[in-house]
């Protein structure tokens, strides 16, 4: 009901959207971040939060066509904040590519995945420019975690597809960001 009250055009309060789609987007952020290096201090509730106070307007409606210009408009909300985080992390004023080390763990260093996080946004938007599905495949299948099978159903596009698009994708962002 509400999301076609979204699809006829209608504002819609933004804390009933929440509650219905709040444990999908709480889980696309948790596989997200299960792929990121320990000691990341942003955690997946945190994401969602964060990149939920992006969708919603200051009056706390939303507006979005379909389910499918939601969970865009969700993942590149969610990207952004990576980014961000990242950005902020590499920042010179925060220590610049120092890692931040579990003192009870200090024998194993976690690998910097910072740079990698930059160097795919920046080679996703040249993607972008090329092929712009292609680059939202990789948005939600790198940023937010979705299954290829979850990616075809958003993009309203065939699994057969998806999964071309997410080849291709991944070799070209694999040639864009290899030194």
């Amino acid at each position: 009901m509400l999301l076609q009250a979204m699809h006829d055009g209608e504002a819609c309060n933004a804390n009933e959207l929440l509650r219905l789609v709040y444990s999908e987007l709480r889980r696309m952020a948790a596989a997200k971040m299960a792929g990121e290096k320990t000691g990341q201090t942003l955690q997946a509730t945190a994401l969602v939060h964060e990149a939920w106070l992006r969708l919603a307007d200051a009056d706390g409606r939303v507006r979005f066509e379909n389910r499918t210009h939601f969970f865009s408009v969700a993942a590149e909300a969610m990207r952004c904040l990576l980014i961000d985080a990242a950005r902020r992390r590499l920042a010179a004023r925060r220590g610049g590519g120092q890692q931040r080390i579990d003192l009870d763990d200090i024998e194993i260093a976690a690998p910097d995945t910072d740079e990698r996080v930059l160097a795919v946004h920046e080679a996703l938007a040249q993607l972008a420019a090329l092929d712009a599905e292609k680059a939202e495949i990789v948005k939600l299948r790198y940023f937010v975690g979705l299954s290829v099978e979850e990616t075809a159903e958003a993009l309203g596009i065939s699994e057969r597809t998806a999964r071309r698009h997410w080849t291709f994708a991944r070799a070209w962002l694999f040639d864009a960001i290899r030194p």
